[in-house]
C-alpha cells in the first residue's frame, strides 16, 4: 500500500480525531468541513492537476487557497456567506496543523491571515405575528398527521429551536411537568432549557398519546409516517404543505418558508415583545450577544424604512473511518459522514 502524505494523515486525524473529540463539533460541522476538503481536492485537481493522493501539506500555500476561494465564488457559484465559511473549515485545519507540524508555522500563519470577505447586510427572513398565526392553523387538529405536523411547527416556533435539535429531541427531553420545558442540544454538544407554552405542551401530551410514547424509553420525538426519525428534508416537507393554503388567507407569506424562518421569526416576536438581547442570546443558544443582535439591526431597519416611506406624504401630505482504510482520499472523505 503506498504510504499516506502528511496533508492525509493530518486531515484523517483533524476529521476523525480533534473536531468531535477535542472541539465537540457536531456530526453537521464536520460533515460541512469534511465538504470544504473534498472542494479544495476537486479545484487542485482539477484547476493544478494535482491528485488528492499526492496532496502533501507544502502543497497547499496562501496563494494556493486564494485561488481556491476565487474559484468557489467564479467557478462554483458561491456567494460571500459560503465562500467565507470555506475559509472558516481552512484556517481550523491549519489552527491544528500548526501544532503538530510547527516547522511550517510560517507558511500556516499566512493561510490563517487570509481574510474574510464582507457581506453586505441582509434583512433576516421571519414572519410577523399574524402570518406564523395564519400558517400554524392550516394542519388540521382532527386527523393524527395533522396533529403531529401542528406539534412540529408549534415546537419550532415556541423552542426556537435550530431543526437539528427538534429532530434530535428525545421524549426524555420534554418535561410537562409543573411547567413546560425542552431541553435542547446545541451546537458543540451544549445543552440548554428552553420554556414552552401551555398550548405547546398540551399539543405535545396528544401527540404522545396518539403515538404511544414513553418518556422513559427516550426515542426519538419526531418521527416520519414509516417510525424512522425525521430528517431536515423531511421537516421542510411538513412546512411546504401548508404554505399555499397559508397564502391564500394571507398573500404576504412567502413562497418559501424554512425550518430556520420559525427560529427567526420566534427571536422577532421576542424582541419586539420589549424581551432582552441577553434572555434572547441563552434562548436561542448563542455563545456571544454580537449573534443577537443581529435581530435588534434588523428590527431599526425596518423602523427605518418604514419611517422614511411616510416622508413623502408629510411632505407632499425579509461512526468514523481512518483514512489509511481506503486509500483514494477523495473517497474516504465522500464515506466518512
Amino acid at each position: 500500500m503506498k504510504k499516506p502524505t502528511d496533508f492525509a494523515v493530518l486531515l484523517s486525524g483533524f476529521l476523525t480525531e480533534y473536531l468531535p473529540a477535542q472541539k465537540g463539533a457536531s456530526v453537521q460541522t464536520i460533515a460541512s468541513y469534511r465538504d470544504t476538503f473534498k472542494l479544495l481536492l476537486r479545484y487542485l485537481r482539477d484547476e493544478k492537476g494535482i491528485s488528492p493522493e499526492k496532496v502533501k501539506l507544502a502543497t497547499i500555500d496562501a496563494s494556493m487557497i486564494t485561488g481556491f476561494l476565487k474559484w468557489l465564488e467564479s467557478e462554483r457559484g458561491c456567494g460571500i456567506s459560503t465562500r467565507n465559511q470555506r475559509l472558516a473549515a481552512v484556517r481550523s485545519f491549519f489552527r491544528y496543523a500548526q501544532f503538530e507540524f510547527p516547522e511550517n508555522l510560517d507558511s500556516f500563519q499566512k493561510i490563517l491571515s487570509l481574510p474574510s470577505k464582507k457581506t453586505t447586510s441582509t434583512v433576516i427572513p421571519y414572519l410577523t405575528a399574524d402570518e406564523m398565526r395564519i400558517l400554524l392553523s392550516q394542519p388540521d387538529p382532527s386527523t393524527i398527521s395533522g396533529r403531529r405536523d401542528l406539534a412540529i411547527l408549534c415546537f419550532l416556533y415556541d423552542s426556537g429551536c435550530r431543526v437539528q435539535e427538534m429532530i434530535d429531541l428525545c421524549t426524555g427531553d420534554l418535561i410537562f411537568e409543573p411547567v413546560g420545558i425542552a431541553i435542547l442540544h446545541g451546537k458543540g454538544g451544549k445543552t440548554r432549557r428552553v420554556p414552552l407554552e401551555k398550548n405547546t405542551v398540551q399539543l405535545l401530551k396528544r401527540y404522545f398519546a396518539d403515538q404511544k410514547l414513553d418518556r422513559t424509553n427516550n426515542a426519538a420525538v419526531f418521527t416520519g409516517n414509516r417510525g424512522n426519525k425525521l430528517t431536515r428534508e423531511g421537516v421542510t416537507y411538513i412546512i411546504s404543505k401548508y404554505v399555499e393554503p397559508a397564502r391564500s388567507a394571507m398573500p404576504s407569506i412567502p413562497e418559501r418558508i424554512t425550518p430556520h424562518i420559525f427560529r427567526h421569526t420566534r427571536a422577532m416576536v421576542l424582541l419586539q415583545s420589549g424581551v432582552s438581547l441577553i434572555y434572547i442570546r441563552d434562548f436561542l443558544g448563542h455563545t456571544d450577544v454580537k449573534t443577537t443582535e443581529i435581530y435588534a439591526k434588523t428590527d431599526t431597519e425596518l423602523k427605518r424604512k418604514a419611517i422614511e416611506g411616510t416622508m413623502p406624504a408629510v411632505f407632499e401630505e425579509s461512526g468514523k473511518r481512518d483514512w489509511t482504510e481506503n486509500t483514494s482520499l477523495m473517497e474516504w472523505l465522500n464515506e466518512l459522514c
